[in-house]
């Protein structure tokens, strides 16, 4: 069962592999489906606002996490994904799209400010 850990609210989320229900945006089980599906809990928002504002079809760098452990757990990087990240002003060698990334095992992600939703409350 993979655990992904979501900082700066350091929230870590586990589900078993392939039982994940697919939203629509991103690939599935992607860092961007896993948080679109534990981002709410009982209605409330829980700290995994993350922006993607092409819908999750990497047509944007809305989405950008920092990889800060696991990198081996999470798919290569496809070519349509590297061209992107290079638009990121503050990328690292450690840095993704959420809707590309998909999870295979156990990782901790970090989502800048910008790339996190405006309307927590």
């Amino acid at each position: 069962m993979p655990k992904v850990t979501f900082l700066p609210d350091n929230i870590t989320v586990e589900y078993a592999a392939g039982e994940l229900p697919y939203r629509g945006e991103g690939r599935p089980e992607s860092l961007l489906d896993v948080a679109l599906n534990f981002g709410r809990v009982s209605g409330s928002v829980c700290g995994l606002g993350l922006r993607h504002a092409c819908g999750g079809i990497c047509e944007c760098v809305t989405c950008h996490v920092i990889v800060r452990a696991g990198d081996e757990n999470l798919s290569p990087m496809e070519k349509d994904e590297e061209d992107r990240i290079y638009r990121i002003g503050d990328y690292t060698l450690h840095s993704r799209l959420a809707c590309c990334a998909v999870v295979r095992g156990d990782a901790v992600v970090e989502i800048p400010e910008a790339s996190r939703e405006a309307i927590k409350k």
